[in-house]
């Protein structure tokens, strides 16, 4: 299956980023991270959480965000469904990608195109979902760059239309990243893991302060991968650093440099296979041994800065430059051309790119009688440039029961099909304001993004430009019942360019909720009923090769979500879905009524840990043991071909060897349950099958 490539671009503006960051630091701004929108505060609300007073790293509950309207927010508080993955869950389920790290919250379908490593794919609430950083815009998850999980204290999820908060955001729901930077806290963890398909894999994670009373602290952040996959002639390598360095001269200001790379060399996909009606083994490839690759190398440069000018007023400033570049290839399968042959294509991507983006705002507070003021307004510059090459030619058939490969060929270089840069330039205005009237709060959100778009093509020599702006919206309401519980109600919109010459695609939602926290602190749990819906959807035509608006789709669900801590030996991760999607309007009629592809009308998740307290000489023990399920979906909107439900085990087992040192094995899919997670392009597509990884990590 060829993807789209990545929507990651960027601009050649190096000397702006640097001179940028100069200002920042001699004008004594703060930073906030912000992107597209949402900021947050330096190391507090993103290292502890309020309620329970532990860090991210130390559990799996937590009480403090910003993702939805940008300002620091207790979780009960926030009008909106919004699920926090931690870092030490992170730890406890040895999440290696993104989609791993929300498998198990609910609303989110993922390993819908199976073991296809190129990059992350998941829906929420039945719609594709754009990533973000610290806030600011890194891309769609279709076509992006594959985020090593381990740079992050955790993931925050917000359910539904969300661009008045970030930007350019899909109806669904966004993905936020927040990045480990220094605290001034001491961190000293290193880690060793051991797995199936030969998995190799060395980590680190330290930070401290360069002195009792230093006004300077650092982070550093590792991890090297040497590793197979479950296909042959396969690998899956990875290298990642991350190194940041804070000042903090005074309790009002902070400043953050930080920088990191990711290097990835591993294979795109296993080529997929025949969809004859058989069942194959995982291990069987069907490509090309020369010619399976997948390169990343992306490099990241960060400047944040905060200040406090008094209790009322807090400036924050974010620089992010973003440089990379990236290719795969691979040869995929198509149709059968006789009992045990299959017909076969070369395919290739190469790119390179560079993102430039800056945000500035303005945190003030103040009252008026006995209601209390939050005012968030700011400012977000985007400049981004992707030059990319696509190439596609056809390959030998293979005999699926004796495959013979070719071996030593690569179209790179040749004449592509497709060859173009494309150039954004994005600036924002936002506003986010909210009233505490005691048992009511309310928000209200209005961003304004005029975006101008360019697409060179450079086999032509032909340029398309567009523009275009809007103003997109939100309200929000949540009532607190009493100290534990919030009922809370949200209207919220969305907005996604979607091509040169046609109406960007829109989003709606209304969403009603309830929250409940458990008395202790350490438990959530949130329920809440939604109805989202987006227009002017746009495809490319296959005559013109142009973009065309073809209609209109709509979610309607429910969702339930759990993460406890009832004891400190004993915790639960749960959570529920159904989702009511449905096809409104659609090219020519055809599919008016069916439910969109690959989104199951039910889903449920359930992962358990208790801990076995060591007696003598023998240390604690963890038992932990997850469920999941995903109900049948059709593969695309036409309804034609169905996937059957399934049922996936995962385990965990755990032993303190001291009280600094731990023991784990982890085991995704117990049973190795296999089934078609994507059928298309003539191929199957199976689920991962089953890992084993034992590992041993070291604090101190």
């Amino acid at each position: 299956m060829p993807p789209t490539p990545s929507a990651q671009g960027p601009c050649p503006v190096r000397s702006l980023f640097l001179s940028s960051s100069m200002a920042a630091l001699l004008s004594a701004g703060a930073l906030h991270a912000q992107e597209g929108g949402s900021s947050f505060a330096l190391g507090t609300i993103f290292i502890e959480s309020a309620g329970n007073n532990l860090s991210d790293g130390e559990t799996i509950v937590a009480d403090q965000i910003t993702s939805g309207t940008g300002l620091p927010t207790d979780i009960l508080d926030s009008p909106a469904t919004v699920s926090v993955v931690t870092a030490r869950e992170f730890q406890d389920r040895d999440v290696q990608t993104t989609e791993e790290a929300l498998n198990y919250t609910a609303g989110i379908t993922t390993d819908t195109y199976g073991r296809d490593d190129r990059f992350d794919f998941y829906t929420i609430r039945g719609f594709e979902a754009f990533t973000y950083r610290d806030g600011l815009l890194i891309g769609d998850n279709f076509g992006g760059v594959r985020e090593e999980p381990y740079a992050f204290d955790r993931v925050e999820i917000l359910k539904g239309a969300n661009s008045t908060a970030f930007g350019v955001a899909d109806p669904g729901g966004a993905v936020n990243y927040i990045t480990k930077y220094p605290t001034g806290e001491r961190e000293r963890e290193i880690y060793g893991t051991y797995g199936s398909f030969e998995r190799k894999e060395i980590g680190f994670d330290l930070g401290d302060s360069f002195g009792e009373g230093s006004p300077f602290s650092w982070r550093l952040v590792g991890k090297v991968r040497d590793s197979e996959t479950e296909s042959d002639f396969s690998n899956d390598d990875e290298t990642f650093f991350l190194g940041g360095l804070a000042w903090r001269p005074s309790e009002a200001t902070t400043v953050v440099l930080t920088y990191d790379n990711l290097f990835r060399d591993g294979y795109p996909n296993s080529s997929g296979y025949p969809a004859n009606g058989e069942e194959f083994d995982r291990s069987l490839f069907l490509g090309d041994p020369d010619f399976n690759y997948l390169d990343v190398d992306r490099n990241t440069y960060s400047l944040r800065v905060e200040h406090g000018f008094n209790e009322n007023l807090e400036f924050s400033s974010t620089l992010r430059f973003t440089e990379g570049t990236g290719g795969y290839g691979y040869v995929f399968l198509g149709a059968l051309t006789g009992p045990t042959t299959v017909s076969r294509s070369y395919f290739a991507n190469d790119a390179e790119y560079e993102n430039f983006v800056g945000d500035a705002n303005l945190l003030y507070r103040t009252s008026f009688g006995t209601v209390q003021s939050r005012t968030l307004a700011g400012v977000e510059y985007r400049d981004n440039q992707r030059e990319n090459e696509l190439f596609f030619t056809g390959a030998p058939d293979i005999d699926f029961e004796n495959p013979e490969y070719t071996g030593g060929y690569s179209i790179v270089g040749e004449d592509p099909y497709t060859s173009s840069v494309n150039k954004e330039r994005v600036r924002s205005l936002y506003l986010q304001q909210e009233l505490d009237f005691g048992s009511v709060l309310a928000q209200l959100g209005l961003r304004y993004d005029d975006i101008e778009d360019s697409e060179t093509d450079r086999l032509t020599g032909v340029t398309t430009s567009g523009a275009y702006e809007d103003t997109t919206a939100r309200l929000g309401l949540t009532y607190r019942a009493t100290q534990d519980l919030s009922i809370f109600a949200n209207y919220a919109e969305s907005i996604v360019p979607a091509g040169f010459g046609v109406e960007p695609e829109e989003g709606e939602q209304y969403e009603l909720g309830v929250k409940y926290r458990l008395p202790t602190g350490r438990g959530l749990l949130t329920a809440s009923i939604f109805d989202l819906s987006k227009t002017n959807q746009t495809v490319t035509d296959p005559d013109t090769l142009q973009p065309r608006t073809i209609g209109e789709s709509r979610s309607r669900g429910v969702e339930v979500e759990a993460k406890a801590e009832f004891t400190d030996r004993f915790s639960v991760i749960a959570g529920y879905a159904y989702l009511d999607t449905e096809v409104v309007v659609s090219d020519g009629g055809t599919n008016d009524g069916n439910r969109l592809g690959r989104i199951p009308r039910h889903s449920a998740s359930v992962w358990g840990s208790y801990e076995i307290p060591g007696a003598g000489t023998r240390g604690d023990a963890e038992l932990a043991l997850g469920l999941r399920y995903t109900g049948e979906y059709f593969t695309d909107e036409t309804n034609a071909t169905e996937i059957e439900d399934a049922l996936i085990v995962d385990a965990a087992v755990g032993y303190d060897l001291t009280d600094t040192t731990e023991m784990r094995l982890n085991v995704s899919n117990l049973f190795d349950e296999q089934h078609v997670a994507q059928a298309g392009f003539s191929a199957n597509y199976y689920n991962p099958g089953r890992e084993i990884a034992l590992t041993l990590r070291h604090s101190w």
